[in-house]
């Protein structure tokens, strides 16, 4: 009794060693490929807006829009509830909580588009353009009135305005370090990848302004535009996008699908481009499991149908919006792009529908699983995972309280990071 009972085994130590060394280099390239989340928020959609049209007050000017909007069009929770099909017990939170982020935080992630919402321009205008940009971020981080996530979206890596792209982000990047610093929140979009060596050559620009501002080796990151065919299925038959994403060497930090650039080059007739399109639901597929593991996120693209005119066509284009967004929600694309004012009161009432419908039945599966208490489901630790990342993007976008979920699950924020596998965090 005490002490460890002796069992028989028939391998030698050195069977076990042998194979630990042979599969050494897959561990290594494992860690290396999928290191999982990064742990940090993920914004539920881009804004985008040209270079010239950006202002200091845009991001206040885009909130007031959207609040104007419901006042005019569903002035209250019942109205909204009506449009969007929303169940009667989730209306009025809903409702309150997106007038709230209107108020507090209207835009979660905005893009200054120096690409095809800004068009080709004299060098001398562009310059300036991007110069005042970066002035603009500069001062809206300083005065605390930026959105979580800032940058630009630069001209692509082709022949034809590669260099004006390059100059253009060289501009804006100096700018910013110029003003004090490259903000945390800084995001730089890549558009119209069609190979890998673009990627590469990213990488290597990016590195170069490192070098040149003494800045720390990887710093900079950027997302991907997936707006071609080439980028999801190379001439070779091989997957592009998992082969862009080793070409970023870890500086790749999401995938944009473009749903219209996409659609066009799949020859998708313009009155059937959208992103519930067969086409785009195989991109995104394949965009999903390329980036599945390796930090990399994912986002939607957007709709072009803008919620404008009189009450019943913004009505039309909110369960439009909404609808693409809960699809997509679904499907775990995460994030999206907005392209009007108007977009914001379906996009937030989307979202917040989705994680506040789903919030009691996951915190219970959540806490039984961490009790193992049991219950209907027998979860397993991805499962729990997958419970607790849910519970974390509602909590980040403000569709739920954290003492709401603490109340229903009995966990605290850092218990969530860890089961969902996340750095801890303080929010």
């Amino acid at each position: 009794m005490g002490q460890q009972e002796t069992v028989a085994t028939s391998l030698a130590d050195t069977v076990r060693e042998g194979i630990g060394a042979a599969l050494a280099a897959v561990d290594a390239d494992l860690a290396r490929r999928y290191p999982g989340d990064p742990g940090t928020r993920q914004p539920v959609h881009t804004v985008y807006v040209p270079g010239d049209v950006f202002a200091a007050d845009t991001l206040r000017s885009w909130g007031d829009a959207a609040l104007a909007a419901l006042d005019e069009h569903a002035p209250d929770a019942g109205a909204l509830a009506a449009v969007l099909g929303i169940p009667d017990e989730l209306a009025g939170p809903v409702h309150e909580r997106v007038r709230a982020k209107l108020e507090r935080e209207p835009v979660e992630d905005l893009r200054i588009d120096f690409e095809d919402g800004y068009g080709p321009r004299p060098d001398a205008e562009e310059d300036a353009a991007a110069a005042r940009a970066a002035a603009l971020v500069a001062a809206a981080y300083e005065n605390g009135t930026a959105a979580p996530y800032m940058g630009i979206r630069m001209k692509c890596m082709e022949a034809a305005v590669r260099d004006r792209g390059i100059r253009t982000l060289d501009i804006f990047l100096t700018g910013l370090l110029e003003a004090g610093g490259l903000p945390e929140g800084l995001v730089l979009t890549l558009p119209k990848v069609t190979y890998a060596e673009q990627v590469t050559a990213m990488a290597r620009l990016l590195e170069e302004f490192e070098k040149a501002r003494g800045l720390e080796s990887g710093r900079i990151g950027f997302e991907i535009q997936i707006e071609t065919t080439q980028a999801i299925l190379g001439a070779d038959g091989r997957a592009t996008v998992a082969r862009m994403i080793e070409a970023a060497e870890g500086r790749a930090t999401s995938l944009h699908y473009g749903t219209f650039d996409y659609s066009a080059s799949c020859g998708v007739s313009a009155a059937y481009q959208a992103s519930d399109h067969p086409a785009a639901d195989h991109a995104k597929a394949v965009m999903q499991v390329a980036a599945a593991g390796t930090g990399v996120r994912v986002s939607d693209g957007s709709t072009n149908v803008l919620p404008v005119g009189p009450t019943a066509q913004v009505h039309d284009a909110w369960r439009l919006h909404y609808g693409l967004t809960r699809r997509a929600l679904a499907r775990a694309y995460y994030q999206g792009w907005d392209m009007h004012p108007g977009h914001l009161p379906t996009r937030y009432a989307a979202v917040y529908a989705f994680y506040r419908e789903g919030l009691e039945k996951a915190a219970a599966r959540l806490a039984a699983y961490v009790a193992k208490a049991g219950g209907d489901v027998m979860d397993e630790p991805a499962t729990a995972k997958a419970l607790s990342g849910y519970l974390l993007r509602g909590l980040d976008c403000g569709a739920v309280d954290t003492d709401e979920v603490a109340r229903l699950t009995g966990l605290t924020r850092a218990d969530l990071d860890a089961l969902a596998g996340r750095p801890a965090t303080t929010a």
